[in-house]
């Protein structure tokens, strides 16, 4: 396998890397979004005059700019230019509420937000009261009546093109919030050198020249997307990229047909939903890899996918937001049933026992990193920060275990553990069972409070479209594929399974809706 040019995955800011890509690979770089093409030489002119209006409006470096778009070229626009400026992106997804947007605007210091016109109005809401905040920046028409805080992008584009603030690359590059599940989300602070080292390592894994087109339907705001999108600034060769505003399956399908898309990044759901649509109709036979991450993935989509479209290698991979996305990936042609691949170049990883020793082979502990992709560390939250990055580690609170090869298997995440009658139970155990059953879509398992037990386990199932199975069956079907510790006493049918803006299972929602009974 050919190894990307950049060999160094750190030493270098963002915006001075996107200056050696577009030298290298500019002219022939393509972005499509919705009908329009340009290429990487004219995203990096647009980039580099929207630095100039940037700067303009006062934007000095290490400030911090929250981006709250759907997926568009403005964003990654955006980007280039608030790195050129030396400032930090806050980049937020545009499905957040009012009361969650507003503690980001707060809490990060943000003295610009860039939005779209029909998400201004949340953007405008949430932004009232916001000490510091000197501007909000519309890409697209402005309101009539518009106050004066109001600033059209067409008008930071409007000047010359500015040169870049070099910024040391251990310097702040982006800050981004956690989901905030168990409380006010927390800010993840990541460097140049550590959203660099991890496109860098998924780069290096995943290269293959032949892979020479790729569909992002990915949210550019949340960190999978970002780091995708970075991927480029190591990238050897031109490529062609399809940007989808946010995904819709039909709408993915058609533009992997009519662009002979080669590769893509997707999360598991998204896979779930392809699979309801006529695959067969589209032209794919030039669809290859599909790396996915951001959730686990079922064994049983992995087998449809391989009945369905045998040519296409799903690579399933893992990270998070402290780690600029990536810890391991599957290497290519290395794919392992069941397995989120190795852990990527740079990185060290140990699976952790309770009393802080090294688990043997197969045994599962919690999975614990480090490496340059490390984030600096939490927003102004100095006691969580030494919490989480104790003895130079960082504990991802997953629980998995490596086999004797190297690879990584997931277990589950600590804080969705269940524990019934003093045995673990982990949810995704089950929850890869009642997908198998001929009428189930998607399944999720989360405990629920039993004075006997401690908490019982209780599963909500999607079904099929026309599929007819019941609570009772289910539940039979479970027990006579689980042990008695693990299967659910009660299943619960759903229209579907909640997902989190990010097309995560929202477990959350589904505690609460147990709660409310």
């Amino acid at each position: 396998m050919a190894t990307p040019m950049v060999t160094s995955a750190t030493g270098t800011s963002l915006q001075r890397l996107a200056e050696q890509a577009g030298e290298r690979n500019g002219a022939q770089s393509r972005l499509i979004y919705e009908g329009t093409e340009w290429t990487g030489i004219q995203l990096a002119g647009r980039a580099r005059r929207v630095t100039g209006g940037l700067a303009g409006a006062g934007l000095r470096p290490g400030e911090r700019v929250v981006v709250c778009m759907a997926n568009c070229p403005e964003v990654g626009i955006t980007y280039n230019a608030v790195w050129r400026a030396g400032a930090v992106v806050t980049p937020v997804l545009f499905l957040l509420s009012e009361d969650e947007l507003r503690h980001v605007l707060t809490d990060s210091g943000a003295v610009l937000a860039i939005t779209t016109p029909e998400i201004l109005p949340k953007v405008t809401a949430a932004a009232a009261g916001v000490d510091g905040l000197r501007g909000i920046v519309v890409v697209g028409d402005l309101p009539a009546g518009h106050d004066g805080r109001l600033i059209p992008f067409g008008d930071l584009e409007a000047g010359h093109e500015a040169g870049l603030v070099d910024a040391d690359s251990a310097s702040l590059a982006a800050l981004l919030y956690t989901g905030g599940t168990t409380g006010r989300s927390k800010g993840v602070m990541i460097s140049h050198d550590a959203l660099s080292a991890s496109a860098w390592s998924a780069t290096v894994t995943s290269y293959q020249p032949e892979l020479t087109s790729g569909l992002l339907p990915l949210p550019l705001s949340h960190v999978y997307g970002l780091m995708v999108s970075v991927m480029a600034v190591h990238a050897p060769d031109p490529s062609t990229s399809v940007l989808m505003r946010w995904f819709q399956p039909a709408g993915w399908l058609r533009l992997a047909a009519e662009h002979k898309v080669s590769t893509g990044a997707v999360v598991p759901s998204m896979l779930q939903m392809l699979l309801q649509e006529p695959m067969e109709d589209y032209d794919l036979s030039a669809l290859r890899r599909l790396a996915s991450g951001a959730a686990p993935l079922p064994q049983q989509v992995l087998d449809d996918f391989a009945r369905r479209l045998p040519q296409v290698e799903i690579a399933e991979g893992y990270g998070c937001t402290e780690t600029a996305a990536i810890i391991s990936t599957s290497p290519v042609g290395a794919v392992r049933a069941g397995s989120v691949g190795k852990p990527v170049a740079g990185l060290d990883l140990r699976i952790e026992l309770p009393d802080g020793t090294q688990a043997a082979p197969g045994e599962p502990g919690e999975i614990c990193v480090r490496g340059p992709m490390l984030m600096t560390g939490y927003w102004h939250a100095e006691a969580e920060t030494a919490q989480a990055l104790r003895g130079g580690w960082l504990h991802t609170g997953d629980i998995g275990r490596l086999d004797a090869d190297g690879y990584l298997y997931i277990v589950d995440r600590i804080k969705d553990l269940i524990i019934r009658g003093g045995y673990n139970v982990y949810p995704r155990d089950v929850e890869d069972v009642m997908v198998t059953h001929p009428d189930v879509v998607a399944a999720a398992v989360v405990g629920k409070p039993d004075r006997k037990l401690g908490e019982e386990v209780v599963a909500f199932v999607q079904l099929r479209p026309g599929a007819a199975a019941g609570p009772r069956e289910l539940a039979e079907y479970a027990k006579a594929h689980l042990s008695a510790v693990k299967y659910p006493r009660e299943v619960l049918v759903v229209d579907a399974i909640p997902l989190t803006s990010v097309l995560k299972t929202d477990r959350k929602r589904l505690r609460a809706l147990l709660a409310g009974d």
